[in-house]
């Protein structure tokens, strides 16, 4: 088999080495953000001295959305619309070429990557981990991360093709249909050298897909622990309602064993508490973790942190494409979580973010004096 390539973070090519497996500690923190208490150190004044904001890793996946009239495609295709269909790299190449006359946009994805892009194009200096094909797509998901980034920590397989999902977005209601082909993205066999990019950063973020399958759930645990042991606080987005409940006491484990940010909406944390009570599960996260982030759709957001607990409305939009809201809302909140800003502050920026992404086509908000512009709206007066 033909050696694992990755790239650096200061962008040379090296051989990848698989890290050893890392014992957690507990993760509860003594020194978060988010908070006015002047004997708790900000995440910049305690590690200050760290290259990067936000280190983040998951499955490196390349979006390609189309919008189209989409009814009559999905039925002749026998594609059930609204859901996501696995599909093989032959079928989605297939797929793609006849959608593509309808104008196709390609970008880098996944839920993690779109939220480290989304930092990127905020002025955070955030840096994404991930595996891709050598090859056409591959290159084109490294340069849209540079674009965002300046940066990435990408590894790069030579036998299995990049990752891709395929987004057909409905012209009439925004509904979207998905076709995925994970390809490398799941097949990464270590961190490699993006262990120093964890432990030269000040919070390190993680999605919840990487737990449904090795080896990418062992990646994710290993750099979890990375974070835990360099008193580095952890993010992880649970990701999806199908995700938790596959995986649920994995999930739970990991939350306890090393999680200090916790992002979920209404159902996920529903099927995560085994709770028919939204305040209940709230209460159930808040416990064990410093801050839980609830997302609620059209009712806006409640962030409890270190039992305080703030809610934040929403910015109304006429829906275009909802792909990547809450990827979107993750990248504000983190913004203001590694400035010091107040949780209420954080979930405002990423409740502006959220919208500006539902209002346009694709996951990501590409346009950075829009980016800097919401942040200038959210800290006005303060």
């Amino acid at each position: 088999m033909a050696p694992m390539l990755e790239v650096g973070y200061l962008g040379r090519l090296v051989p990848a080495v698989e890290s050893p497996a890392l014992r957690s500690c507990s993760h509860r923190m003594a020194s978060p953000c988010c908070t006015d208490t002047a004997s708790e150190p900000l995440v910049y004044d305690r590690l200050s001295n760290r290259r990067f904001d936000v280190a983040g890793l998951g499955n490196a996946l390349v979006d390609a959305l189309v919008l189209m009239d989409d009814v009559a495609f999905l039925g002749a295709n026998g594609f059930e619309r609204g859901h996501m269909t696995p599909v093989d790299n032959d079928r989605w190449q297939s797929i793609f070429d006849e959608i593509e006359p309808h104008g196709v946009e390609i970008q880098s994805g996944g839920s993690c990557g779109n939220t480290i892009a989304g930092l990127g194009f905020l002025g955070s200096q955030a840096i994404y981990a991930g595996q891709v094909g050598d090859d056409k797509l591959g290159r084109l998901f490294a340069q849209r991360m540079d674009e965002a980034c300046g940066q990435h920590a990408l590894r790069w397989s030579r036998n299995v093709s990049t990752g891709k999902c395929l987004s057909i977005v409905s012209k009439t209601d925004a509904e979207r249909t998905m076709l995925t082909d994970l390809g490398a993205a799941v097949t990464m066999d270590g961190l490699g050298s993006f262990d120093e990019v964890i432990r030269d950063s000040r919070v390190v973020h993680i999605t919840g897909y990487l737990m449904l399958g090795e080896p990418m759930a062992s990646r994710a645990e290993e750099a979890m622990a990375i974070g835990v042991q360099e008193q580095i606080p952890v993010s992880l987005d649970v990701a999806d309602p199908f995700v938790v409940s596959t995986v649920r006491d994995r999930m739970w484990h990991v939350i306890e064993e090393f999680v200090d940010i916790v992002f979920m909406n209404e159902e996920e944390a529903l099927t995560l508490t085994e709770t028919t009570d939204v305040e209940e599960a709230l209460e159930r996260v808040s416990e064990v973790v410093d801050t839980v982030v609830m997302k609620l759709g059209s009712k806006g957001s409640i962030v409890v942190h270190k039992g305080e607990r703030v809610e934040v409305g929403i910015f109304p939009v006429e829906a275009i494409d909802t792909t990547g809201a809450g990827d979107a809302y993750a990248a504000g909140f983190l913004f203001g979580y590694v400035n010091g800003w107040s949780a209420k502050q954080s979930a405002e920026l990423g409740a502006r973010i959220a919208s500006m992404t539902v209002g346009q086509l694709g996951a990501v908000v590409r346009d950075g004096p829009r980016m800097k512009q919401a942040i200038a709206d959210t800290t006005a007066g303060t």
